[in-house]
Formats: structure tokens, sequence, C-alpha cells
């Protein structure tokens, strides 16, 4: 019973001065709902940047020839070392049963042309097991096929945005390309794949068979990358030691004590460098919101202290009718814990709202983490309470004569 006519008496009083409960409750709210929203768009970029990596591929390792250095009295060319070659992935999928399947690969950026349109982008020579490997699938026609690789058919599978350049809205299957003056029957066109993860656009390139690629277009017998897929997860790592030790025994890096001509990414290790980068952030940014909080606890404070003088006369009157310093003490905390709840609830409704909000009118990736928003609310509490505790104890530690001679 006495709890109840404590919430009524901190229900009348707070309504009793609107403005400054309002300004009270508007920093409480800014502040969680300003953790909640740069929380909620951190872990959208991280959300985003996850589904990259994963859309590269899955289970996905890839080995990347060395760049060439440069060294004093030589002429520097620039590029990747060419010790990388097709038998590598070949010898790489014979020997190791974690691994599933492989597709070596070689690019170059060139010009296109189909009539009097033209364009530059990446020619890149694979096999057919890159699109499994890649996660890549067609929007028209097919992929070229293992007989198109093994007798080094002339055909092309284009990426969206060179479809688009090139044919616009005409129908391309069948229709002949012209890359570096050699012609290509199209047989496909890969669905809209957008930014990878390593900021390149997987729509603007066009895929051609590996061999054809190496003797008619490149003129050259090295590759650049060996896509790997790993049976599963787990096997990944295990996978990578085994790669790295088979390149260096077949480049004879081993006896020489040289090392690596290569690198070797694990689509693991670059998750988990993303997930550590995208936390810190998060958290970061978290931390400057939280500033918002404090000041808005700073405003519980300077509210309650205010209540406390202008209510000397009253805690005297309460205090000599019988009322104890716990009465007084737990009359002021209430109110702050009040001001503390509702200001907590009005920025978490606020914060999940501006989180949907700025996600459908940016399209910035926002995901407001449900765990977020308990810890905002449980803070913005702790915040009404520790700001709370001071104002009231310096209540309940007043005289009843002294507080009545106030007035």
């Amino acid at each position: 019973m006495r709890l109840v006519r404590n919430v009524l008496l901190t229900r009348r009083t707070l309504f009793s001065h609107k403005l400054r409960t309002f300004l009270a409750l508007v920093g409480i709210s800014t502040g969680v709902a300003a953790v909640i929203v740069m929380v909620a768009i951190g872990r959208g970029a991280e959300a985003e940047v996850i589904r990259l990596i994963q859309e590269m591929g899955t289970n996905l390792i890839v080995v990347t020839a060395q760049r060439t250095e440069a060294f004093a009295g030589r002429e520097f060319v620039p590029g990747n070392v060419r010790t990388l070659t097709a038998d590598d992935a070949d010898a790489i999928l014979d020997h190791s049963p974690l691994v599933a399947n492989v597709a070596p690969s070689q690019q170059q950026r060139l010009t296109v042309r189909r009539g009097t349109f033209s364009v530059e982008t990446k020619i890149l020579a694979t096999t057919p097991a890159f699109r499994e490997i890649r996660n890549f699938r067609t929007a028209l026609g097919e992929f070229f096929s293992e007989d198109d690789e093994r007798r080094s058919a002339r055909v092309a599978v284009l990426g969206n945005s060179v479809k688009e350049n090139l044919f616009g809205n005409e129908y391309p299957l069948g229709e002949i390309v012209r890359i570096e003056n050699i012609p290509f029957e199209v047989v496909g066109v890969l669905s809209e794949k957008g930014i990878s993860a390593e900021g390149s656009n997987e729509d603007n390139q066009i895929l051609i068979p590996l061999r054809t690629g190496l003797r008619r277009v490149f003129n050259q017998s090295n590759i650049r990358n060996v896509h790997i897929q790993a049976v599963s997860r787990e096997a990944m790592r295990p996978v990578e030691a085994e790669i790295r030790e088979l390149l260096r025994e077949r480049h004879r890096l081993v006896a020489k004590d040289l090392p690596d001509d290569f690198t070797v990414q694990n689509q693991i290790t670059a998750l988990e460098a993303e997930n550590e980068t995208a936390t810190s952030f998060t958290l970061l940014i978290a931390g400057v919101a939280a500033i918002s909080l404090i000041v808005g606890g700073i405003g519980i404070l300077a509210v309650m202290l205010i209540a406390v003088r202008e209510r000397r006369s009253e805690i005297g009157l309460r205090m000599a009718v019988g009322a104890r310093q716990r009465d007084i003490l737990i009359q002021f905390l209430s109110e702050a814990l009040i001001l503390g709840v509702v200001g907590g609830l009005v920025g978490v409704f606020l914060g999940v709202l501006g989180g949907i909000i700025l996600g459908w009118t940016t399209r910035w990736p926002t995901v407001v983490p449900m765990e977020f928003v308990g810890i905002a609310l449980a803070f913005s509490l702790s915040v009404g309470l520790f700001f709370g505790v001071y104002p009231a104890h310096r209540a309940s530690l007043l005289f009843p004569i002294d507080a009545l001679r106030s007035e």
C-alpha cells in the first residue's frame, strides 16, 4: 500500500513540473535512441560484410601468385610471378581428400567489341568448376562446359553490366563479341551479383574457358589464382596447411629455403578478421553514443536537485508527521527511476523506429540487435538510479525544523 502511495505521489509530482520532466526525459530517451541506432548501423555493416564474404563461395580458399618485386639493376615488370600453373591446381585436387573442387583462373582487363560498341572489362579465364565454387548463376543461357574447356572453344559468359553495355535490351545469346579481335560466341549471361567483399564489380567481367584464354587471348601458361573448395568448414585450416606444403615442394622452395611465391587466403580467416573489425567499430560508436546517456543522466541529476531545493518545506512537513529518512529516500529514488524507465522506453521505441527508417530511406544495412535494446534499457535504469541517489540521499538528511524554516 505504501508503494502505491509513493508511485501516485511521484506521478503527481512529476506532472506538476511538466516542462522540467519533459526535458529530463528528452535527455535520457535521446541517449538510448542514439545507442540503438548506432549499434544498428554497426551490426548492419557487419552483417553486410559477412554476407559478401560468404557470397564469394562456400568453404573457399584462394591461392594467389605473389606480386613481382623490384630489384636494383633489373627492369621492373609489374604483375604476378609465373610459377603458379593449372597443373598446380590439378595436384591440389589429387593430393588432398579434403578438397572438393578447384578452379584455376587467369585474368586481364581488355577491350571487348561488338559492332560499334566497345567496353573495357575484366576477362576471366577459368574452368566450369568456378561457377559452383564462387556461387555464380546464369540469368540467360548456360555456363560453358567441360567439353568447351577441353576443345578450347571460343565461347563467353557475360557479366550483367557487360551485357547491358554491349547489347542493351537486345537478346545476346548466339551473338559474337570480339576480345582482342578474337570472336567469341555468347552462350550465357550471369545473374546480377554486385560488388564483392574485395571491392571488385562481379558484374563487369566476361568468363571464358581457361585453355582458350591462356592459348588464344593471354598467350601464357601461368595462372594468377586457384579457387579451392574444401569439403567442410572444419577442413579449411588443414587444407590450407596441405596446400602450402604441396606448393612449396612443387615450386622447389623447400630445399632452397626460399619464401613462398604465393599467398593462401582462407575464408574463415577473412571472416574472423572482418568480424573483429566490425565488432570493434560497433562498440566504438556505441560508446560514443552512450555519452549522450550520461548527459541525460546529468539532466536527471539537475532535475532532482532542483526538486529537493523546491520541496524542502514538503520534506520537512512529511518528516514532521512521521515520515522516516527511508521514506524520503525511496520517494526521490522513485522519481529518478520513473524518469529512467519512461525515458528508456521512449528511447527504445525511437531507436528501433529510427533504425528501421534509416534502413528504408538510405538503403544502409541496419540490424537492430534485441540484446542491445535490453542493454540500453537497463543502462537507462542504471543512469536514473545512479544520478538519483545523491539528491535522494540529500533530501533524506534534511532536519524537519530546517526544512520547514526554508519556507
